[in-house]
């Protein structure tokens, strides 16, 4: 008897139309050959909801996910959109489905394929093995913290303003999620802060400190985010998880994943307590390329198996589709970002079909 999800896709804008196509292909394919139904519904976010709606993310969109069992999200925002006030722009959308479906953690995974370890820009070295998982509080911090805005003085002068602020149980929330996450790994768990200057940082790490108790199997240490930037440039091979916080994360899961060489390598998965999970790319709409049949789908396709093993505890489903990736990458095929010598150059639904074959 076949299993039945609903799936809410967002294709968005850029290149967010033609890798989730790829994406929808594959998820078929697979869903065949185990009996998983995929009952998939579209919907608008973004620059496109933004040109049909007048808004980033319309209530439609929210409820429309809401209902779903996940998201797939592919990519929004773009050149044509940069110049409208920030309560309108594509990544104010993506900030309210992340608060809308109160997704408040986030896991970015940057590991090392071994058949594109040259097209990293670090030495062999020094990435060959790197597999780290980021965990980004998502939905707290500066990102969303009050006040916030510009402001004039009473001079006169403008002054602008943003605040970062965590609540203990949005801290204690997001550290369960790192030390589980960690226990499922090597049991080692990198807790990122700068507790030196802020106090906010400093709260931060006393309570990752009391949330250890819990966890005695799982080795917790603490770095600077300026040392942690640092020391994944100089020996990335150190790390395994990491928690940080939602402005850290940001910035060091980018680090983390220009390690692999491509950012269009890299999935994510954004989930929440109860409501269904976001799965995306890391990369962005790229609006350059768009529709020149020249994106890699492998973020997007590699998003579409996370969301088979989070959300739909479908393992054996995602390990295939992570399998037929790594055979296509194997036979040679490459999009321009990961093309070196000796290899084959495809286009977007030239890959797709390679991993269709695949699997």
């Amino acid at each position: 008897m076949s299993q039945q999800y609903r799936i809410t896709l967002l294709p968005g804008d850029g290149i967010g139309p033609e890798i989730m196509a790829v994406a929808v292909r594959v998820l078929k394919t697979v869903g065949e050959k185990f009996a998983l139904n995929f009952e998939f519904k579209e919907a608008l976010i973004g620059g496109a909801a933004i040109d049909a709606t007048g808004e980033p993310l319309p209530a439609a969109t929210l409820e429309t996910c809401k209902q779903s069992d996940a998201v797939l999200l592919a990519a929004i925002g773009g050149y044509k959109w940069d110049s409208l006030p920030r309560h309108l722009r594509p990544e104010t959308g993506l900030l309210g489905l992340r608060s809308g479906l109160q997704l408040f953690a986030n896991l970015r995974p940057a590991t090392i394929l071994p058949q594109l370890i040259d097209a990293s820009t670090l030495k062999r070295e020094v990435v060959e093995g790197v597999d780290i998982m980021v965990v980004r509080e998502l939905t707290g911090g500066i990102y969303f913290g009050q006040p916030r805005g510009i402001f004039t003085t009473e001079t006169g002068e403008k002054r602008g303003v943003n605040t970062m602020a965590y609540t203990e149980s949005e801290i204690d929330r997001i550290g369960r999620v790192a030390f589980e996450t960690a226990q499922k790994r090597s049991k080692r768990l990198c807790s990122v802060d700068k507790a030196n200057v802020l106090e906010v940082s400093q709260f931060w790490r006393d309570r990752m400190i009391a949330l250890s108790a819990e966890y005695p199997d799982v080795e917790l240490t603490h770095l600077y985010v300026d040392n942690a930037a640092m020391q994944l440039v100089r020996a990335p091979k150190q790390f395994d998880t990491i928690v940080t916080s939602n402005l850290f994360g940001d910035i060091l899961s980018d680090a983390a994943a220009m390690l692999t060489g491509s950012i269009g390598m890299l999935p994510s998965a954004s989930l929440g307590a109860s409501n269904p999970g976001v799965y995306e790319p890391v990369h962005g709409s790229a609006p350059d390329i768009a529709g020149q049949d020249k994106a890699n789908p492998l973020a997007q396709v590699l998003s579409a198996a996370m969301m088979l093993r989070y959300s739909f505890d479908q393992a054996e489903a995602a390990m295939q589709i992570e399998q037929a990736v790594l055979k296509v990458l194997d036979q040679g095929y490459r999009t321009g970002d990961i093309m070196s010598e000796g290899k084959t150059l495809v286009g977007c639904q030239a890959i797709g079909d390679e991993i269709v074959a695949a699997l």
